[in-house]
């Protein structure tokens, strides 16, 4: 039974259709919330003007009791033309004077009567069901005289007027409501199809990439999530591809590196195998065993080397390696590699010169330190030729600085990042050297400056030599 795939629901729609419902319950909200006060506003206004004609009317009336039917029937006409009446009663509740009609105030519920009778005044809105009237705001505002109750005025005025005014203002907000939704639906539209836009891009882009094609970007920005995820979208990619283009150069490298290794271990093991055979079958004679088994001890170590550097990078790659710091002289150290070098460097009719003061010190590991200028040292000697090399020592401020000059052939200003690299040569035809020959020798270097907290740098020009500055820290470590 095949399994139905479920119905797809397009993030355009998803979009487009939650902002129309957001705007929809908000205008509708406000419609009804605007409606309501506008109907209470209109009520409230009518009942303070019919409350203030009540007030006027009781006021002069008091104040001018002998004009008093001059005093209503001024009044009479005023109300008349704003459609409005009013009529007085007795403290009965019978009605009398001008209009003499309106509801029977002895028809208001009991409670109403006895707020009346103790001065207080009474609203009633339209829809009050007890009076015989419809369509009328009532006002009922009672005299009182020190304290005693006489009687009062009742003010009526229609509320046609007011539900008209009522029923024209919701016309025309409805006109607003429907005008503001078609101008905030095709907003919704628009924005919607941007937004969409932008993460097809981003879906087209991923693609891209899920076929192995590293080099796409799209476009990013830094005002919404979706600008920084096309930021971090580029940042992933621009990673990707140069993880591929250093994975792609570190098989390059290991490819080298063992047609290297094959190349270089296949010499010695042919060498070992045939001495070995030619004394096992007493082909070599009698004067010359003693040459044979020097070549294969020579061609022995050479081997041991090489597995001794591979070694001793991988412990100092993986933090394996412990340094023991003291406080070094310097040029007693530098001496001591002139030394132990001075015949390599007779061999190629080079000079090795040692510049640096006794008073300088140097707080590192002795054995790595050698080390690290042995394999510089023996790296300026393989590619100089009856030229000089100088090794000197200083201390500048906080630092002590180690340089390493020689006067030989160079290297190419586009090689100088790449000799740090692991089985990296820059010159791949000159593997005699005897340290360092098959391209791990810098590495080393690089990697134990950097477990001293010290730094190296390389200046090199073609035909012009090369210069090693190694930086120590001055002060001592606390550990």
């Amino acid at each position: 039974m095949t399994q139905r795939k479920p119905m797809k629901f397009k993030y355009f729609y998803q979009q487009f259709f939650s902002h129309i419902s957001i705007i929809i319950v908000a205008f509708l909200l406000l419609s009804l919330l605007f409606a309501h006060y506008l109907e209470n506003l209109v009520y409230e206004n009518k009942t303070d003007e019919l409350i203030a004609y009540g007030r006027a009317i009781l006021s002069d009336i008091k104040e001018s009791p002998l004009e008093s039917d001059q005093i209503i029937n001024q009044y009479s006409n005023v109300l008349a033309a704003r459609k409005m009446s009013f009529s007085m009663f007795d403290s009965d509740g019978n009605l009398y004077l001008v209009n003499n009609h309106g509801p029977a105030i002895k028809n208001l519920p009991r409670s109403y009567w006895e707020k009346v009778t103790k001065g207080e005044t009474i609203v009633v809105k339209s829809d009050y069901k007890s009076f015989d009237q419809d369509g009328v705001t009532f006002v009922i505002l009672p005299h009182m005289d020190h304290g005693k109750f006489y009687g009062g005025v009742l003010l009526t005025s229609p509320i046609s007027g007011s539900v008209s005014m009522i029923h024209a203002i919701n016309k025309y907000l409805l006109y607003a409501i429907l005008a503001a939704f078609g101008v905030s639906f095709l907003q919704s539209w628009y924005l919607s199809r941007i937004h969409v836009k932008r993460i097809q891009r981003l879906r087209k882009a991923a693609a891209q990439v899920s076929k192995g094609n590293y080099n796409v970007h799209v476009h990013s920005s830094n005002y919404d999530e979706i600008g920084e995820l096309a930021q971090d979208f580029n940042n992933m990619v621009d990673k990707i591809n140069a993880s591929m283009l250093e994975i792609e150069s570190l098989e390059n490298r290991r490819r080298q590196f063992m047609a290297d290794v094959s190349h270089e271990m296949r010499t010695p093991l042919t060498t070992i195998s045939g001495v070995i055979e030619g004394l096992k079958n007493n082909m070599i004679p009698e004067e010359d065993k003693e040459k044979g088994i020097n070549l294969v001890s020579q061609e022995a170590k050479r081997l041991i080397r090489l597995v001794n550097e591979n070694l001793d990078y991988e412990k100092i790659r993986s933090n394996q390696v412990r340094l023991f710091k003291e406080e070094i002289q310097l040029s007693e150290v530098l001496e001591i590699i002139q030394e132990q070098l001075s015949m390599q460097a007779e061999e190629k009719n080079n000079q090795i010169v040692v510049e640096a003061s006794p008073d300088v010190f140097v707080y590192a590991d002795y054995d790595r330190l050698v080390q690290i200028l042995i394999n510089i040292t023996k790296n300026s000697i393989q590619f100089t030729t009856e030229g000089t090399i100088w090794l000197r020592g200083k201390k500048e401020q906080d630092h002590i600085i180690i340089e390493v000059e020689d006067t030989g052939i160079g290297i190419d200003t586009s090689e100088v990042e790449n000799i740090w690299r692991r089985f990296y040569k820059a010159d791949i035809s000159r593997t005699s050297n005897l340290y360092g020959e098959f391209g791990l020798g810098l590495s080393i270097v690089k990697q134990l400056v950097n477990l001293h907290n010290g730094e190296i740098n390389v200046y090199s020009e073609k035909g012009k030599g090369t210069k090693f500055v190694i930086r120590f820290p001055a002060q001592m470590d606390p550990k």
